[in-house]
């Protein structure tokens, strides 16, 4: 069985070897949040988001980890982009989950 570290360093070689694989890249970010990582994390989906502006996957996970670092603004922004992104994609399970989280956004924002 492959611990989360085994795990975490396999997929950081892999992004070392193949920097521009954002699949790589995404998959060890999420890793990396499990692991509580939070910072490098959040390196790699900005890396994403600034060198493969249309991986969809990006917009959701960029937004909530700024929403949990109470950037708001960034959050909102993500989800805003990834929508539109999700709809010129056709993806409506994304579209729809990138719309949920502005509205929950939206309504904390209005709870504080």
């Amino acid at each position: 069985m492959t611990t989360l570290s085994e795990k975490i360093k396999r997929l950081a070689r892999y992004v070392r070897d193949n920097p521009d694989d954002s699949f790589s890249k995404f998959a060890l970010a999420l890793e990396l949040l499990k692991n509580n990582q939070v910072e490098k994390a959040l390196t790699l989906f900005e890396s994403i988001y600034k060198n493969d502006p249309g991986y969809l996957g990006t917009y959701y996970h960029l937004g909530k980890l700024y929403q949990d670092m109470d950037r708001k603004g960034d959050a909102e922004r993500m989800f805003r982009e990834g929508a539109v992104l999700a709809a010129q994609n056709h993806n409506p399970k994304t579209l729809s989950e990138l719309n949920e989280a502005l509205e929950e956004l939206r309504e904390a924002d209005h709870e504080s």
